[in-house]
């Protein structure tokens, strides 16, 4: 076998680095060996000129590559050959049982308040379908009233799905009145984050190079959702090309205080679920673009294990780190949906046939259960409060919390080239064409920004960092073989990147307000493919409190 030499290894990250230097400019322009020897200190070497005068001319060469590779179109649906695999040496996902028959209750009546219907629950509003005292066209543009009304309060719509909602609703309500009931989503509006392709809509990801763009087909998740009778209200915000709250029409406002920002980059989907606008929404996340604005905005939020919900038809910023996922009121609601668009997709060869459910009866206390004493313990934000009261509400319940700590020994810091480095790939036209300076924000830390540095990223240090991903993925697996769930807070230390490195499944549950009322929250981290543990704590945790039930003023008017 052959292993190569220190020295071919540095050589190969010059290589690297100088060329995708080189590769931001036209294929007629040239470079000196000056060129080359200056490029090493960006790679940490330092060759001596008879080893520059060497790779002079294989980087030329290369560069004849790199051109030629321009010169074929990639679809936005391509994947790399190279695919991410979240599995640990020698895993078994646990088996699991399926899902359940949701229970839809009986005795639920109309608001005095028609307003009040903005904060009913899945089951509630299905109960009121089913049991047709309201029809599904009358609760769809019930919710397209409120998205036109508070949307320019919050900026949380790009497009407003009417017409095919309505005839989805009216289908709906046909469908029901000759005996067809599809399921508890029969005739429930929803939201979708505007990364998720609607045929005959635009899909703008949030962006100005995209404002226009007509995407000529329909997400999976999205057909999934509208097979189970779904009806698509509104495409919500993303913040441009899924980072931050920010979009080329506004700034997404939290509705607990609109002088906050509903953070990124699902801010959409978190801003309409708290203010009632849509019963529920699909949001996406790389690296916190559920769990943030799930945190920030008050609601529930599920981030599924990695290649469990399909991305076909979405917009791909990492996509090795890339998860679709529900928003809501409750983890119950989470449930739900989940259990809509989870499963294997032929058209996303990341997606897996793992066995999946949620026994939403089953017996907590069996759990074993986790969590991070001393992140807690150094917390010093304003969560710290309710982050302490949310523990005693577990032991009070019945709980055991067994004391661990995330894995040390682990380049964190260098993470981030992976993330950085496949969305440079996938936005490598939009850099190149010079179309990103037209994005809206263009400070150190925007999008823009992140995709121009992308290419200066070397394959080697990608590479490696993967390779230490690896070993993350290992010490990770050492930690939660031992448990279901691990107890963490939502931001102030590792767990965020380890997870959505990882791929492990987590769910960001309110618990509260802190001094300034704004929600916080906390976070259940769950075995890979054991969605249905942080589910069945949350849901517990849930019924043992009420923040799931609270919901911002000004809303109801």
């Amino acid at each position: 076998m052959y292993l190569p030499t220190k020295k071919t290894i540095q050589q190969f990250a010059l290589s690297s680095i100088i060329l995708m230097t080189i590769a931001c400019s036209s294929s007629k322009s040239e470079f000196s060996k000056k060129d080359v020897v200056r490029s090493q200190k960006l790679v940490g070497l330092d060759f001596d000129k008879k080893y520059i005068d060497t790779l002079y001319p294989y980087l030329k060469s290369n560069k004849e590559g790199f051109d030629s590779l321009r010169k074929y179109t990639l679809d936005n649906d391509v994947f790399p050959a190279i695919q991410f695999n979240p599995l640990p040496l020698n895993f078994t996902p646990k088996p699991q049982a399926g899902f359940p028959d949701w229970e839809i209750p009986e005795n639920v009546q109309l608001p005095e308040k028609e307003a009040d219907l903005a904060f009913y629950t899945i089951p509630q509003l299905a109960s009121l379908i089913k049991n047709k005292k309201i029809s599904s066209l009358k609760l769809t543009e019930f919710f397209i009233a409120r998205l036109k009304k508070y949307n320019p309060i919050l900026q949380c719509t790009i497009t407003i799905t009417e017409q095919m909602a309505l005839d989805q609703a009216k289908k709906m309500d046909q469908e029901l009145a000759d005996g067809q009931y599809r399921g508890i989503l029969h005739g429930i509006p929803y939201g979708v984050k505007d990364l998720m392709a609607v045929e005959g809509y635009k899909t703008t990801w949030g962006a100005e190079p995209y404002r226009d763009q007509q995407i000529e087909m329909t997400a999976t998740v999205v057909e999934k959702l509208q097979n189970a009778g779904g009806v698509l209200v509104a495409k919500l915000v993303s913040g441009s090309l899924a980072r931050g709250d920010v979009w080329f029409d506004g700034k997404t406002k939290n509705p607990w205080d609109t002088e906050q920002g509903a953070t990124g980059s699902s801010a959409g989907s978190g801003s309409a679920t708290s203010a009632g606008l849509v019963p529920f929404a699909l949001g996406t996340e790389t690296l916190g673009s559920i769990t943030s604005p799930s945190t920030r905005n008050g609601i529930t939020g599920l981030r599924p294990t990695y290649g469990r919900v399909s991305r076909h038809g979405v917009m791909s910023l990492s996509w090795s780190m890339d998860k679709v996922g529900p928003m809501a009121r409750s983890a119950e609601e989470c449930a739900i949906v989940y259990s809509v668009i989870t499963g294997k997709d032929p058209k996303d060869g990341t997606t897996t046939d793992f066995p999946d459910g949620f026994e939403p009866k089953k017996d907590f206390k069996s759990l074993r259960v986790a969590y991070l004493k001393k992140d807690i313990e150094k917390d010093t934000s304003l969560n710290k409060p309710n982050l302490e009261k949310a523990l005693e509400t577990f032991k009070k319940m019945g709980i055991t919390l067994n004391e661990v700590e995330l894995p040390e020994d682990v380049p964190y810091s260098s993470f981030d080239v992976i993330l950085r480095a496949e969305a440079g790939a996938f936005f490598d036209d939009l850099v190149r064409s010079r179309n990103v300076d037209k994005m809206v924000e263009q400070d150190q830390g925007s999008r823009a920004n992140s995709l121009r540095q992308a290419r200066f990223i070397p394959a080697v240090e990608y590479l490696q960092a993967n390779r230490h991903r690896q070993v993350l993925i290992e010490k990770m697996e050492g930690i939660m073989k031992n448990y279901d769930i691990l107890i963490s807070p939502t931001f102030g230390n590792r767990q965020l990147i380890i997870t959505n490195l990882t791929g492990h499944p987590v769910i960001s549950i309110p618990t509260g307000l802190d001094k300034e009322k704004h929600p916080t929250s906390i976070t259940l981290v769950g075995n890979l493919y054991d969605e249905a543990s942080i589910l069945l704590l949350a849901k517990a945790f849930q019924d043992n409190t009420e923040f799931d039930e609270m919901h911002p003023k000004g809303y109801t008017d």
